[in-house]
């Protein structure tokens, strides 16, 4: 009796150390960047500073996460305020007709020790394609300031804009068609 109540416990302890767990990004310390070619010399970088993702796991090393990604594009920042606000317009990301870009995770494939292959569904400018990107699982701490565990991930890539029918007027002389997508986020658990 005594030794089916310890693997009872076991069991249940076990079940709930790996239990499903969300994550949300700590905009404080999240970044989503980019940087496409200008003209075929030169890098022009940029961010997105309104947006939230979501994982859910059950794994501690995030072998099975899901991902979900929204992003207000008219939060678009490459410090120059003339860019960005032609970056706005109906030329590029056309914020009135397309507010949000939405990434939405399919699968998740292990490369070696916490790296990962990401795929997953990017809609941007009304058009959805898969994606493939590369994911590194930094490690999980307990944050000293709120004694919550925290989770650290760096997600690069490169996708072609193109593909998303966006800035179909600017050629790839201007506009390098390949864009590379750098983001690093640190992720609370919120149960």
């Amino acid at each position: 009796m005594k030794k089916t109540i310890l693997l009872l416990t076991a069991a249940m302890f076990s079940i709930s150390a790996f239990a499903q767990s969300t994550w949300k990004n700590d905009p404080m310390h999240s970044k989503l960047g980019f940087t496409i070619t200008h003209l075929m010399v030169s890098d022009v970088d940029g961010i997105f500073k309104d947006f939230s993702c979501t994982i859910v796991a059950s794994k501690p090393d995030f072998s099975d996460a899901k991902f979900q990604l929204t992003v207000n594009t008219t939060s678009v920042n490459t410090d120059v305020d003339y860019r960005d606000n032609d970056l706005r317009g109906a030329n590029y990301f056309d914020v009135a007709k397309f507010p949000t870009m939405t990434f939405t995770s399919t699968g998740i494939s292990p490369v070696s020790t916490n790296h990962y292959k990401l795929t997953g569904n990017l809609t941007l400018h009304g058009v959805t394609k898969p994606v493939t990107m590369d994911l590194w699982y930094r490690g999980t701490i307990t944050n000293p300031m709120s004694k919550k565990d925290d989770a650290g991930f760096k997600l690069t890539g490169v996708i072609k804009r193109t593909d998303f029918g966006f800035a179909p007027g600017a050629g790839t002389t201007m506009l390098s068609d390949e864009v590379t997508i750098n983001a690093n986020g640190e992720f609370a658990k919120a149960n």
